[in-house]
């Protein structure tokens, strides 16, 4: 036992813990822990400019990395604009920390108006935490931290939040810090595994679904050689891609959507091993069997009725598949031409313009290891079934959260958990502008992001959609800033395409720059992506 304040004994278990690396936003009622962060150098503050861009980042900083992320924001107000991000991580499944400030003691739950008040703060962000706890004594402190990594480290990984009112964190009293979690994650059932190995052993023509649990089980290697021993193609959810590399012919990629050549296949199979996804728009056929293997028991058969579950971690239960497939049977005779095949006629459904050109020249202009996070803009829209991806946690979205913005700022996360990697932003100019401001974050932290903006000055989608299916555009039209300008005004590096198609090139230099760069890309309307579900609008709107 040491005598500490709460914001010390909440900084010393988060060092334990493995933290190195807050994202936050200052305020009063975190001085507390400011205070600890600023005497504890091993670990680095990164300073944003919005609440949002605190989530958003942690997100990017845990997906990227393979670990979790922490941020820090006061209560009210500064959790709220938070929850954006936590709403993203919470759909992709992505561990976050959130460390919350409080009002003080003696005010909470009388909601009579102090500074910061949200009247039963924990019950505003239950739907985008599993967990969450508010911590009064100082005594307290250190163990509500190591319970969050807990939570954070078992099950399924998704936000957890501790909030504090000032006094525990300013005040002094007696800590016993714990030994850090050590946390595992147990492999499916023997009984399960052993039912699962017979039923693919049994199956003519099985396929994998890989979705965005693969991602933090790091199942990536055990989950290919299953593919390979049943000579079982992979097909990946957005969240899911990097699962296999696309460099491998296993990889058949995630351009399924009805009537195409994947979603046929998929169709065809009598078996699906289903990875780390709730299989919520795969959409298999009533008859076909589902082995869905995830580590929330909730999932198992919630979007398919012939399911059998294997609850577990991905990559232990699937070496344990391994070895029951290896005993039962000799591997399969290759299906490689069968792949190849199917692979060459998905990418001959690569043809709509001017989408196609620019995103090989944006393909061709970024290494293959770079992180790309796919915003909620055309191009990123497009990337999701044709971006090729060759290595594990370096295609990241919004999963069905869909949060316009979220993209610059979670690519910075990404960056400072991978500095030696190229990270690349794929935004919108009207989503782009939900937290540009963070380009100042950017300089003052050094973290060199390549944003790629397209400027179309519109919501482009939303403008496209009323144009052709409701009688004509509304409240979609966009007055931007001169992005090179505005590159300047900040201290980044600006540079605008005289063609969409000169976007890869400019890429590749601006990550030779070695700074934080913005690239503009000036483009027009761009057609509906074929994979997007018809539009019905009522019919007085047809034309």
């Amino acid at each position: 036992m040491a005598r500490m304040t709460g914001g010390e004994a909440l900084v010393k278990q988060l060092h334990r813990e493995g933290v190195r690396v807050v994202f936050g936003l200052p305020g009063v009622q975190l001085y507390g822990v400011l205070a600890a962060l600023r005497e504890e150098p091993s670990i680095r503050f990164v300073v944003t400019r919005h609440e949002q861009a605190t989530s958003y980042m942690a997100d990017g900083y845990a997906r990227a990395g393979g670990t979790f992320g922490t941020a820090l924001v006061v209560p009210g107000p500064g959790l709220l604009n938070a929850m954006a991000g936590l709403s993203t991580a919470y759909a992709a499944s992505s561990p976050v920390l959130m460390v919350s400030g409080q009002v003080p003691k003696a005010q909470i739950g009388r909601n009579v108006g102090v500074l910061h008040e949200v009247n039963d703060q924990l019950a505003a962000i239950a739907p985008v935490t599993k967990w969450r706890k508010r911590v009064l004594e100082v005594g307290e402190v250190a163990r509500a931290a190591h319970e969050a990594v807990e939570q954070l480290r078992t099950g399924r990984p998704r936000p957890v939040e501790i909030e504090m009112p000032p006094e525990t964190m300013e005040e002094e009293g007696e800590v016993g810090l714990l030994e850090p979690s050590a946390a595992t994650r147990a492999a499916a059932p023997k009984a399960d595994i052993d039912r699962a190995a017979a039923m693919l052993l049994e199956a003519k023509s099985p396929v994998v679904f890989a979705g965005g649990g693969v991602h933090p089980s790091g199942a990536h290697d055990v989950l290919a050689a299953v593919a390979e021993y049943l000579q079982a193609g992979v097909i990946e959810s957005a969240e899911g891609k990097g699962a296999v590399s696309d460099a491998n012919d296993l990889s058949l990629g995630a351009a399924m959507w009805p009537q195409s050549a994947l979603k046929r296949h998929f169709e065809s199979a009598d078996v699906i091993l289903v990875v780390g996804s709730r299989l919520a728009l795969a959409g298999p056929k009533p008859e076909q069997q589902v082995i869905q293997l995830d580590v929330d028991p909730d999932e198992i058969g919630r979007n398919h009725k012939k399911t059998f579950g294997l609850v577990g971690d991905a990559r232990a239960t699937l070496a344990e598949l391994l070895e029951r497939l290896r005993a039962g049977a000799p591997p399969r005779a290759s299906r490689k031409a069968e792949r190849e095949a199917l692979r060459a006629q998905v990418a001959a459904t690569m043809t709509q313009e001017p989408n196609t050109s620019i995103l090989r020249s944006l393909r061709a202009g970024t290494p293959e290891d770079a992180i790309v996070i796919a915003g909620m803009t055309q191009i990123g829209y497009y990337s999701r079934p044709y971006w090729p991806v060759y290595g594990p946690r370096t295609f990241l979205t919004s999963s069905y959260s869909g949060n316009l913005g979220y993209e610059y700022p979670t690519a910075l996360g990404a960056k400072v958990a991978c500095p030696r990697r190229a990270v690349v932003a794929i935004c919108g100019d009207g989503g782009f502008l939900y937290n540009a401001q963070e380009l100042a974050t950017a300089v003052l932290h050094k973290i060199n992001v390549v944003a790629v903006v397209f400027n179309d000055g519109a919501y482009g989608n939303v403008a496209r959609d009323l144009d052709e299916a409701w009688g004509g555009s509304y409240a979609a039209a966009l007055h931007n800033p001169d992005f090179m300008k505005l590159a300047e005004a900040y201290g980044v590096a600006g540079l605008r395409a005289k063609s969409p198609t000169e976007v890869g090139g400019l890429v590749s230099d601006a990550i030779q720059l070695d700074r934080p760069a913005l690239i503009e890309v000036p483009v027009g309307r761009m057609a509906r992506p074929p994979f997007f579900a018809p539009l019905r609008a009522p019919a007085k709107y047809e034309r």
